[in-house]
């Protein structure tokens, strides 16, 4: 046992939660969660991770930390006209998706032959407002978000994963000192868990649940997995993705959307820096668990304190978290040049904000990525036989 174990699962669970709960937030808003709801559905997310990252880790001796889906917190805030109760049900169909991924070896198999091109790119255009918005912020408030620009292209030069932490802590100092916030609320509790019931709307469960499914397998789990491998672990993908896909379906009932694998507090986990031994690592599971209790039980007051920060602040936060999303995904679309055209086709679609038939952009980018990439390769089959 050593220090390290301690210090890297709570810088994890830090970097986890500071770096990416006014996604959170948006996303709860852009549903029309309540305040109870949305406070429900950041406690559900931490207990979450709480329970998965603790059970994987101690039953498969290896640093199985998991996380709340980031760009499927993004996806939910870009989305519009869906209810929180529909809102549930498409995070209902997410998670029984991740369980049949774990489960079902055939159903695994079909959702990984999406080109990756594909599926990267529709991500992209998801993200996209959201770093763009860092940019359009500053011409409302340049004196706040120029200089957390700076701050976050100057630390992460040394660490990245503590980069937008900084922006964070920086920039509650600036809006409080400033007087750029607004008061705090006095009547903050414990938080308390909402039960939310589900509505079944075709266009939500199509719009969203779908694209969240495959958002979270994408840039997710997928990496999650290949963290743990380059760090000289087999992990059993099948079980975790079970266990974090219950979890989803358990804890979509309050309010939260899917769980996962966690990728960037994985890698800050399961490095000789935590402990030299590998065999070792897998403590900082119970550590992890014991600082996302923590978040769960105040999530009232930190939601508190989120909502009392100028919107330029929030959006500059969720933007420059994003960002890494965005170069990794937008890499991964462009990265194979026979279908470069197809991906930009998703992309352009899903970032143009497209709603048809009440669903919404994300889905309709990926089916036209999907049917462009499907005319090529029809064109290429006939020129060959000609």
């Amino acid at each position: 046992m050593r220090l390290s174990i301690v210090t890297s699962a709570v810088v994890a669970a830090l970097v986890g939660f500071g770096s990416t709960i006014a996604i959170i937030i948006a996303a709860a808003q852009a549903v029309g969660a309540d305040a109870a709801q949305t406070s429900s559905w950041v406690a559900a997310l931490c207990l979450a991770m709480a329970a998965t990252s603790g059970t994987l880790s101690v039953r498969y001796r290896m640093p199985v930390v998991t996380a709340w889906s980031t760009p499927g917190a993004a996806l939910i805030a870009s989305s519009s006209g869906i209810s929180i109760h529909a809102a549930v049900g498409a995070f209902l169909l997410a998670g029984g998706l991740i369980v049949l991924t774990g489960l079902v070896r055939p159903f695994g198999r079909l959702i990984e032959r999406i080109p990756t091109a594909i599926a990267a790119a529709m991500l992209a255009g998801v993200l996209l407002q959201f770093v763009v918005g860092v940019f359009q912020s500053a011409q409302g408030a340049p004196g706040l978000v120029l200089p957390l620009v700076g701050i976050f292209l100057v630390v992460r030069l040394v660490n990245p994963a503590l980069a937008v932490l900084a922006v964070l802590l920086v920039g509650l100092a600036l809006a409080f000192g400033g007087g750029m916030a607004r008061p705090l609320a006095s009547d903050l509790t414990l938080s308390t868990l909402t039960f939310i019931a589900p509505a079944w709307d075709p266009t939500a469960l199509i719009g969203l649940g779908l694209p969240l499914f495959l958002v979270t397998m994408a840039s997710q789990n997928l990496p999650g997995l290949a963290v743990l491998k380059a760090s000289g672990y087999e992990p059993p993908a099948g079980p975790i993705l079970a266990v974090t896909g219950l979890a989803s379906i358990v804890t979509a009932f309050f309010g939260a959307h899917t769980s996962n694998l966690a990728a960037i507090s994985a890698a800050i986990c399961t490095g000789p820096d935590t402990h030299p031994d590998p065999k070792k690592r897998w403590m900082v599971g119970p550590f992890y668990t014991l600082s996302y209790l923590v978040f769960a039980a105040f999530s009232a007051a930190l939601i508190g304190l989120i909502a009392a920060l100028p919107p330029e602040l929030i959006k500059t936060v969720a933007g420059l978290a994003l960002m890494g999303a965005f170069l990794g995904a937008l890499g991964s679309a462009l990265a194979e040049e026979a279908k470069r055209f197809p991906a930009i086709v998703t992309f352009a679609v899903t970032a143009s904000g497209l709603t048809l038939l009440g669903i919404g952009s994300a889905f309709w980018g990926l089916a036209a990525g999907l049917a462009t990439l499907a005319l090529d390769v029809l064109a290429i089959r006939l020129r060959r036989r000609g």
